[in-house]
């Protein structure tokens, strides 16, 4: 089974990296792209079903900045 971890800034956040993404687009031709916002994808192979309180426990004090970051989790079968 795999856990896939998403971290995202939070919408009320500036994203320089997804701004720069955004403008570097725009030079490359694709000028219909709108807000772009930039983060990070973690999979978690795991044996049998998955700790869903230890999961958020590691995805909010390990692999995300609650701060300025949202976190989702989805488990893949």
């Amino acid at each position: 089974m795999k856990v896939v971890v998403t971290v995202m800034p939070k919408t009320s956040v500036l994203d320089p990296q997804g701004a720069a993404t955004a403008e570097a687009m725009r030079h490359l031709g694709f000028t219909n792209a709108g807000r772009v916002r930039v983060g990070k994808s973690i999979e978690i192979e795991v044996d049998g079903q998955p700790d869903e309180a230890k999961l958020h426990e590691i995805a909010q004090d390990l692999l995300s900045n609650p701060v300025i970051e949202d976190y989702r989790i989805e488990t893949i079968q």
